[in-house]
């Protein structure tokens, strides 16, 4: 499913017009986006949360040359799914 697709399912299902739902859509995703780029957690129960991890800066290799290199540190989105979400997808 695509985000135009999620949409329809949204304005079907909460009897809104297409354009609301994608606005609707658009601000949660925005919201989503916006706090954990601040570095903070985004918990919706049932569904799953949404955390920033760091990474480790490391040595990996170059694949073309073989030569080490140094990958430096960053940080990283993670989802660990919910209850809901994980009960869903078993059945």
């Amino acid at each position: 499913m695509r985000k135009p697709e999620l949409a329809a399912a949204i304005a079907e299902n909460a009897d809104l017009s297409k354009d609301k739902a994608s606005q609707v859509l658009n601000v949660i995703l925005d919201e989503i986006t916006g706090s954990v780029a601040q570095g903070q957690d985004v918990s919706l129960i049932g569904f799953g949360t949404f955390t920033v991890r760091e990474r480790a800066a490391r040595t990996g290799k170059n694949p073309q040359t073989g030569q080490p290199l140094t990958i430096p540190a960053s940080k990283t989105v993670a989802f660990k799914p919910g209850k809901g979400l994980k009960d869903a997808v078993a059945k």
